[in-house]
């Protein structure tokens, strides 16, 4: 039987014995699908208590990350999306200070700490900013996870290094770590922790028969009794149940359906009027159809029957649509919306008329220097789609690249596709690093090292360099460097010669995109971009041609006039 991630949480706050209560706190459970693929939020915010607005900053810190975090994209990784909130949120905050009257003293504006959790999958996910604390409980041990931002200058004075909101930028302490079911996680003030020690923890627990809303109560009623003279807030977070690898909720319901039967000319298949088949392998089966209520023409993919044992090939194939859905740009296959119910494992897309790169390159096999950088440009617009969402294509080839009948490049086929939120949700199946094709594999994907987006970055140099010259950059070599030292060994060969004009920057422009080392390419694709378009000084330095080649009679006339200059020393030494 499928488990599903279920927590227990208690939560309590007082003022303590100041005036106001600068803390603010919340837990966030979210329902299905968002529970799978986001996780559950908890967080705590303590106000500076120089500020009379600091409690303000510290619920607009806690509502901003669990209403926030909620909208990002659910194919970005955690520490992404967290980062993200946290970084608008600070931005958001300084700027109030900014434009109060607190704009030149900051201890008095809108600052408070910040320590958040985010449970997903069977990991959670720590952020951390100031000197509200973290801590794990297992058995009656407990450990503190997080190192408070805070200078102590003795033992009665110190400040606050870094908090949400004191400056423009902000610097969030973050690291992730493997959950158990049983333990407990806890969140809390200096009013709390300060004055309190896990024997208080265990027994306050214990005492309440699990109850963690009245615990949390006891411990800051122990706190406050024991001299402590600030606000006190405290979060106890119980594992009660960790999700099972087969409970991704976002594969599970498609998975259930059944295989489709094989597919004809004028069969009707779900609402759908087959035309003809486009392409068959033995991994899949793609067919040209018409909606039966648009009258559009679509194109249906199904998988191979032969594939039906193999799990990590079906989750791959019904990640295809979920990234589809994701993704809104005119240079990437978009999905077809389904508006009835669906009784097969199928995908359903636009249908393209036109070709694949690959064809276009046979049949321009010399194309000019602008359609070239067009089509590269095209492809380029295409994976940052893919990159803005944390998802590495990993199998560009020209096989993967349709032309419309309009001219414009559209990217298919995301089998190969690797995403960062994904990645992140425990499975049964084994994640691996899809090669694609290896003429157009990045090398350090035969290190078997997890691919980036600059490894995008050499697939899309090759395609460039290919359609230049007709050839592979490093030829056939880089399949068979499966070392580092072997791969060092790679020899670029220039894509100039002498029957195309082709600028040497732009031979350049292309050698860093396909560099071996991936810190040594461009890291984003706008740069690539950009030096195709416009000499890039360093290059022009780097390949400038010698004086006596650029111009032979200024070479000689410098060197006859360094002559004379050395003849007039050496006589005037010699009879001076």
């Amino acid at each position: 039987m499928s488990r599903q991630l279920k927590i227990t949480a208690g939560q309590y706050s007082d003022k303590g014995r100041k005036e106001i209560n600068q803390d603010f706190h919340g837990v966030l459970v979210p329902r299905e699908p968002q529970l799978g693929s986001k996780g559950i939020a908890i967080a705590l915010a303590d106000g500076i208590s120089s500020s009379d607005v600091s409690q303000e900053a510290a619920q607009a810190a806690v509502t901003a990350f669990l209403e926030d975090y909620y909208c990002t994209s659910d194919a970005w990784s955690v520490k992404t999306s967290a980062e993200h909130v946290l970084v608008a949120t600070n931005s958001w905050l300084h700027s109030q200070t900014q434009q109060s009257q607190h704009r030149y003293d900051k201890d008095r504006g809108y600052v408070c700490t910040f320590s958040g959790i985010i449970i997903k999958s069977r990991t959670a996910h720590l952020f951390h900013v100031g000197d509200a604390r973290i801590y794990r409980l297992r058995g009656t041990v407990l450990d503190q996870l997080t190192e408070d931002h805070r200078i102590r200058l003795s033992s009665v004075q110190s400040y606050l290094a870094r908090a949400l909101g004191m400056d423009r930028k902000v610097e969030v302490d973050y690291q992730a770590m493997p959950l158990e079911e049983g333990e407990l996680l806890l969140l809390a003030t200096d009013g709390v922790y300060e004055f309190i020690d896990a024997a208080c923890v265990v027994a306050a627990i214990e005492g309440c028969a699990g109850n963690l809303d009245n615990a949390a109560q006891t411990i800051v009623e122990e706190a406050y009794r024991r001299g402590s003279g600030d606000n006190l807030t405290i979060q106890i977070v119980r594992v009660d149940e960790l999700p099972t690898p087969e409970s991704n909720e976002m594969f599970r319901q498609l998975s259930e359906l059944p295989f489709p039967p094989p597919l004809d000319a004028r069969m009707d298949f779900d609402g759908y009027r087959i035309v003809r088949e486009i392409k068959g392998s033995a991994r899949s089966h793609i067919y040209l159809a018409v909606d039966g209520e648009t009258g559009e023409s679509v194109v249906i993919k199904t998988p191979a029957v032969d594939q039906r044992a193999n799990p990590a090939y079906l989750e791959r194939f019904l990640m295809e649509e979920w990234i589809a859905k994701r993704i809104n740009s005119p240079h990437v296959l978009k999905p077809c919306s389904q508006t009835r119910q669906r009784h097969y494992i199928y995908v359903v897309t636009e249908y393209i008329e036109g070709q694949t790169l690959a064809q276009w390159m046979i049949d321009n096999p010399k194309p000019d220097l602008p359609a070239v950088r067009g089509i590269v440009e095209q492809i380029a617009k295409g994976l940052q789609a893919f990159h803005r969402l944390e998802m590495v294509y990993q199998d560009l080839k020209p096989d993967n690249i349709m032309i419309d009948s309009t001219g414009t490049l559209k990217i298919i086929d995301f089998g190969a596709t690797r995403v960062a939120g994904v990645m992140e949700i425990a499975t049964p199946i084994e994640q691996i690093n899809l090669l694609g094709s290896a003429a157009y594999a990045a090398p350090e994907y035969f290190l078997g090292e997890n691919g980036s987006s600059r490894s995008d970055i050499f697939s899309l140099g090759v395609i460039a360099y290919q359609m230049l010259s007709g050839k592979l950059p490093y030829g056939v070599e880089v399949a068979k460097s499966r070392t580092r030292a072997a791969q060092k060994k790679l020899a670029y060969k220039t894509v100039l010669n002498e029957e195309r004009e082709i600028p040497a920057w732009i031979d350049d422009a292309i050698r860093k995109a396909v560099e071996p080392n991936p810190f040594e390419r461009y890291e984003e694709l706008s740069e690539f971009i950009y030096d195709l378009h416009h000499p890039n000084r360093e290059f022009l330095n780097k390949t400038k041609p010698p004086l006596i080649d650029r111009n032979p009679v200024v070479f000689w006339k410098s060197v006859s006039l360094v002559l004379m200059l050395a003849l007039i020393v050496v006589s005037a030494v010699r009879f001076g």
